[in-house]
């Protein structure tokens, strides 16, 4: 392995569809691997670069490679008339639904930028969530063999907070978290989120009974993720 970076470049999609966020993703993924590729043929050490996008999407429910398609409860007219899009994706995971007022980070990572293990990379994305819904005073928490972060697990009120969901190719992430913050939670009602029966969604602003900024929250996640991973970001 050649020099590590540990840089990331931050990257602000705002408000953008799901397809035209997938695809940029696929661009600086394929562009890293290429990169990787390069430097085992040719025996050179070019460092690879790291980014990470933000993004709000509009209404779009995502089918992960182990999700049954069964979950989604509304057929195609359905989906039209509440102006939801759909997509089957290439990431793990089963159901969920992105929408406005959700957090949505998505890590394009060399791992070999930072350590060659994906559990320890998905548990740290949940402890960058949980570390910030510390700062709110709330106890984010772990479920035993269901990705994401969740409060009150163990009891009949437990519920999710954020989903988790990525795809790794020669140790290059993609996808990533959603972070419910100001979400409207009905959207979920056409889901069985994550394929999870009988446990409930959550966002901040049904925790706090407050709107929450947005800003603030990426703030917050930006700061818990750069200590987490040893990294910093650059923003362009």
């Amino acid at each position: 392995m050649g020099v590590l970076n540990k840089k990331i470049q931050v990257k602000e999609l705002k408000n953008t569809a799901y397809q035209p966020a997938w695809d940029f993703q696929e661009k600086l993924l394929k562009e890293i691997v290429d990169l990787k590729i390069l430097n085992r043929r040719n025996d050179t050490q070019h460092p690879t670069p790291n980014y990470f996008l933000w993004v709000e999407h509009p209404p779009v429910i995502t089918l992960g490679k182990s999700g049954a398609i069964d979950h989604l409860l509304l057929n195609e007219k359905q989906l039209q008339k509440h102006g939801i899009e759909y997509y089957k994706t290439n990431r793990g995971g089963d159901i969920t639904f992105h929408g406005p007022g959700q957090v949505v980070g998505y890590p394009i990572l060399d791992l070999e930028n930072f350590f060659t293990d994906i559990h320890k990379y998905l548990r740290l994305l949940e402890e960058t969530v949980i570390l910030t819904l510390k700062e709110y005073d709330l106890k984010g928490v772990r479920s035993p063999g269901e990705t994401g972060v969740w409060l009150d697990v163990g009891t009949p009120f437990a519920r999710k907070i954020c989903a988790l969901g990525v795809k790794a190719s020669r140790w290059v992430t993609m996808h990533g978290f959603a972070f419910n913050i100001n979400t409207d939670l009905a959207y979920f009602d056409y889901i069985v989120p994550c394929g999870i029966q009988g446990k409930g969604v959550t966002s901040l602003k049904a925790e706090l009974k407050k709107e929450i900024s947005l800003i603030e929250v990426k703030e917050k996640l930006a700061k818990n993720f750069q200590n987490l991973f040893e990294a910093k970001f650059i923003f362009t």
